[in-house]
């Protein structure tokens, strides 16, 4: 079926020996959901529900070649056929439901990882890693031939799989681009130097796989530019090395992605970085690229981003993978032309990204069955056998989650926020510098509650006598939490309360984002929880025109958003803005016209003039409301969710209004 609002991304698209049912797809990504090396159930449940969504090919996440080439824990086991049986479950699955099936190949050469493969990393020259402090090994001829053969025998098996086709990993300065990269190529025999022999690697090993797998069997290749770095893929090399592939119509597809190694924040491009970031890559590879499919990929988030990519001829196709991972009915809600009931990614990168940086198998924030599918049955309901009337206290994240599941589910809902609008402490993370798609995933929730017909009262304060007097079957109190005004940071943990903290001039993050706050020139942040609550206030405080320096007990600003490689591109907003920062670092009193800091490392306090203090820390549980109903007992005992039961990030209050909505 044709969407009468994007018609291209829904034309059937030519794939060798296949056809695509539309233009997007599920492109190749870290799932990390190995166990003992093997697929099983939830990498199933993951790829299924995707398929079942409509994504029109899946390239399954990268399968090391070598044993000089594993990366992560969630790994496949490489040269083992014991994989065969796990993934021919997958495959049948999904091709069942119209998908086309490719599985990527890799590996990474000289960013290799000792402490999962406990093996040298093989490259072109010996180059050092980008993944930590270790060297490499030069490979010789030796050792070249048998990393062809591997990917030979990888794709081989990829095809008893069951796979329709297979991926070759050239991005991010992985070990395909090593050979083409002059800066990593710099061997003087027939594998380097002059451009064709840097292209004979993947001359050799495409012509090879053609000939082991025959011609009905589909042959992508990987690759992505980074301009940020000057001895990085340019734009104009990869136009040059993919003409190379295209004119000797070597591969049948060419997918186009951002970053390297070098810079890693680009591979998976947070809310900071522009929409299609991928898209002007992929165009230029389709200005020289006659005969291969283009892809772009690369935040390409929207319908109508995706669509603009497609209709515009900047590619083929798109690889959406972080908009299907939060709503894998992405492409078929968008095909009935209910492209607003798509649960928007937000680009927070903390649970797909954030999860797989730890070595855990990867979720999403706003979509808390992402990994969970064959555990809840996908990413959809059982209507409850006993529906009853359920009454949510608090439009934050958590209620909103637990207030639309339930409702799902046949139960009549109410729901009563104080404030006029909904969201909650959400709501004001999404006032924080381009971070509106929080306020479009709020945005979301509204229009689904009204979907579902869920009473909504604004403005409406309640107290344990207004909860009685509703006679709900079950109430759950989801009333967020507030800021603790104390001043409390890690690292001055004998400091319970700041001196000077109850100041005019010290305010809290909530009544920054409110403009409740009147700031001065030179604002003072503590960073006391290492996230986007300092980090993110802090950008929209220097946005506003003031000059702000970050204190934090940390080694660096916004610590653990290390973890969503989007601390690096706010740091640099905000050095370019004039901003600084003070690390490992205590705010010990606050005068009035400065604070006091002290240093973690050698005990010495400085004095900082500024005009206002902001405090960034961990607000306390609201549950005044929950108190009073347990204390006056009652039929039906109170459910605590979300930063009412514990202040944490957004992911948490999400996950735990799902869990209550689906068990009601």
């Amino acid at each position: 079926m044709l969407s009468n609002s994007y018609p291209k991304l829904f034309e059937p698209l030519p794939l060798r020996h296949k056809v695509l049912r539309n233009r997007v797809n599920f492109g190749a990504h870290t799932a990390n959901m190995a166990e003992d090396g093997l697929p099983g159930a939830r990498h199933l449940g993951y790829y299924l529900e995707r398929a079942r969504g409509g994504a029109a090919m899946i390239v399954v996440e990268p399968m090391p070649v070598h044993a000089t080439a594993r990366l992560t824990r969630g790994n496949f086991r490489h040269g083992d056929d014991a994989v065969i049986d796990g993934f021919r479950r997958i495959t049948e699955a999904c091709k069942a439901e119209g998908a086309v099936m490719i599985h990527q190949l890799y590996h990474v050469g000289q960013h290799g990882d000792y402490d999962l493969s406990y093996r040298e990393s093989w490259s072109p020259s010996g180059m050092p890693s980008f993944h930590d402090g270790d060297g490499s090994h030069r490979m010789s001829e030796a050792e070249i031939e048998e990393t062809l053969e591997a990917f030979v025998q990888a794709a081989l098996r990829a095809r008893a799989c069951g796979f329709d086709g297979v991926e070759l990993f050239g991005p991010y300065n992985s070990l395909l681009e090593q050979f083409w990269l002059p800066w990593t190529n710099r061997r003087d025999d027939r594998w380097g130097g002059s451009f064709e022999n840097r292209m004979r690697f993947t001359t050799e090993l495409t012509a090879r796989i053609r000939k082991a797998v025959g011609e009905e069997f589909i042959l992508g290749m990987a690759v992505s530019a980074d301009p940020s770095v000057k001895v990085a893929m340019t734009s104009e090399l990869l136009q040059e090395v993919c003409e190379w592939h295209d004119r000797r119509a070597l591969v049948d597809y060419i997918s186009c992605g951002t970053g390297s190694y070098f810079d890693h924040s680009a591979v998976i491009p947070g809310f900071l970085y522009a929409d299609k970031l991928g898209a002007p890559y992929a165009e230029a590879l389709k200005s020289v690229c006659k005969h291969t499919v283009i892809q772009a990929e690369s935040h390409v988030r929207t319908p109508e981003n995706a669509n603009a990519v497609i209709a515009s001829g900047q590619a083929d196709m798109v690889s959406i993978v972080r908009g299907q991972i939060a709503d894998p009915h992405w492409v078929a809600k968008v095909a009935a032309q209910r492209d607003a009931d798509v649960r928007p990614c937000i680009s927070c990168n903390q649970m797909c990204w954030g999860r797989r940086s730890r070595d855990y198998w990867i979720s999403c924030l706003v979509n808390p069955s992402a990994g969970r599918e064959f555990e809840w049955g996908g990413d959809s309901f059982a209507p409850s056998d006993a529906p009853q009337s359920v009454l949510v206290v608090g439009g934050g994240p958590a209620g909103l989650e637990a207030a639309r599941v339930a409702a799902e589910r046949g139960h009549k809902v109410t729901l009563l926020e104080a404030a006029p609008q909904l969201g909650g402490q959400f709501r004001l993370a999404g006032l924080q510098l381009r971070r509106e798609q929080i306020l479009d995933l709020i945005g979301w929730y509204e229009r689904q509650l009204e979907r579902l017909g869920v009473t909504v009262h604004l403005n409406t304060p309640a107290d344990a006598e207004d909860v009685a007097a509703h006679g709900a079957d079950r109430v759950i109190v989801a009333t967020g939490s507030q800021p603790t005004g104390t001043g409390f940071q890690r690292a001055a943990p004998e400091i319970d309360v700041m001196p000077g903290v109850a100041l005019p001039n010290v305010c809290s993050v909530e009544e920054v984002l409110t403009r409740a706050a009147r700031l001065g020139p030179h604002v003072v942040l503590v960073d006391d929880t290492g996230d986007w609550r300092g980090l993110g206030t802090a950008l929209e405080i220097s946005a506003r025109g003031h000059r702000v320096t970050i204190v934090t007990g940390w080694a660096q600003p916004g610590y653990f958003l290390r973890r969503t490689e989007s601390d690096k591109p706010a740091r640099a907003r905000l050095k370019k803005a004039g901003s600084s920062w003070v690390t490992e670092s205590a705010v010990t009193e606050w005068t009035g016209r400065g604070a006091v800091i002290r240093s973690l490392l050698d005990g010495r306090e400085t004095f900082l003039e500024a005009d206002t203090l902001v405090l960034a820390t961990t607000n306390t549980a609201d549950t005044w409301l929950h108190d009073d109903l347990l204390s006056q007992g009652g039929a039906a005992r109170p459910d605590l969710i979300g930063d009412a039961l514990s202040p944490r990030l957004a992911v948490a209050a999400i996950y735990e209004g799902r869990v209550l909505g689906q068990s009601v």
